[in-house]
């Protein structure tokens, strides 16, 4: 087994801090202070082990907690996305689409079926 650097050391630990905290509006100042670091070396160190910017991997979080909202409750498409931390459903389903693929309601309605059927 290798040891992990420093660098994979402080991606994963941003990772965590992003999926602690993947309610709150992000901020890379905000985790860099909590993580002790300069925001532009926390950018480029995320970046380097994780191929994507810390705020892809809040928005793939975030939309990893909505699919299973859409699946597991009958909320409507814009209470899912402010159970995890979107301000306006428009947002959410823009992020969500470009995450995705598809929209919040389109992946209900291609999924829910699928999910009932497992249960």
């Amino acid at each position: 087994m290798r040891k992990q650097t420093s660098g994979e050391s402080l991606a994963r630990a941003a990772q965590e801090y992003i999926e602690a905290h993947s309610k709150d509006k992000f901020s890379l100042d905000a985790m860099a202070g909590e993580l002790y670091v300069n925001g532009s070396y926390l950018l480029r160190t995320f970046r380097r082990y994780t191929n994507m910017t810390p705020l892809h991997y809040h928005h793939i979080v975030r939309c990893a907690k909505a699919k299973e909202l859409l699946l597991q409750t009958d909320r409507s498409i814009s209470e899912v996305g402010e159970m995890v931390g979107f301000v306006s459903s428009a947002h959410f389903a823009h992020i969500f689409r470009k995450t995705e693929g598809c929209t919040p309601s389109a992946y209900r309605l291609a999924n829910k079926e699928g999910y009932a059927n497992k249960r």
